[in-house]
């Protein structure tokens, strides 16, 4: 039951993210970026179609990123793993729950968006470590991992490198607006027409009422 209600939240909190839906599909253009002064360890951030990306600077041009990515689920040639992830692959890793922590170059990692750099320092209760235990802790996890939007994305690898604790602000507020959501009593009563319309629709049986009922009692008992 709780690996089904964190797999419909991780669903819900994919499309929640979409500024337009046509944006699903589309890659961001590319653009001539200057890149501020870059050293080793430090965070990088960069605004992606569907939300802040992030990865941390191994120096020579190199980041170290966890993305969600379907091809190596599809393929084990590396040619066609190693280009840089497009809004396609993502979405599908996303999906599927398949990712990798990589390495590309700062401007693959960038994909064209402005760079920024250790901004989350000032929001972050805990102090940055050393610099060079930061890229190191990145290096060390390069390779496969489990993938989740809600409990193992980009920010909880950066945040656990940077900060020794793997938090993400992301999924914090997605969690607060879901709150929200679940303690405004309207949630309860748009449930409940919801339920009346699919029994009209589909006749009264086990699989419709008990939805039905279950899922506006546990809104009203939550809220």
């Amino acid at each position: 039951m709780l690996d089904s209600l964190t797999l419909l939240f991780e669903k819900f909190f994919i499309f929640s993210n979409f500024n337009i839906f046509k944006s699903l599909w589309q890659e961001e253009p590319e653009r001539a970026v200057k890149w501020p002064v870059l050293r080793r360890g430090d965070l990088l951030e960069v605004q992606r179609t569907l939300f802040i990306h992030y990865g941390i600077y191994l120096g020579d041009n190199r980041v170290a990123h966890l993305m969600p990515d379907i091809m190596p689920a599809l393929t084990n040639n590396k040619q066609l793993i190693k280009p840089v992830v497009t809004n396609k692959r993502l979405i599908l890793g996303c999906i599927y729950r398949n990712a990798s922590i990589r390495v590309d170059s700062v401007e693959d990692f960038a994909y064209g968006a402005q760079i920024m750099v250790n901004d989350m320092d000032m929001k972050m209760k805990c102090q940055a470590l050393v610099s060079e235990e930061v890229a190191r802790r990145a290096e060390k996890l390069v390779g496969d991992i489990p993938y989740s939007l809600l409990w193992n994305n980009c920010e909880h690898f950066v945040t656990y490198c940077r900060y020794g604790t793997p938090v993400s602000q992301q999924t914090e507020k997605f969690c607060d607006c879901l709150k929200t959501i679940i303690r405004d009593q309207r949630s309860v009563a748009l449930t409940v027409g919801i339920g009346v319309m699919y029994i009209l629709c589909f006749g009264l049986a086990p699989s419709t009422t008990l939805p039905t009922i279950l899922i506006p009692f546990i809104l009203w008992m939550a809220g």
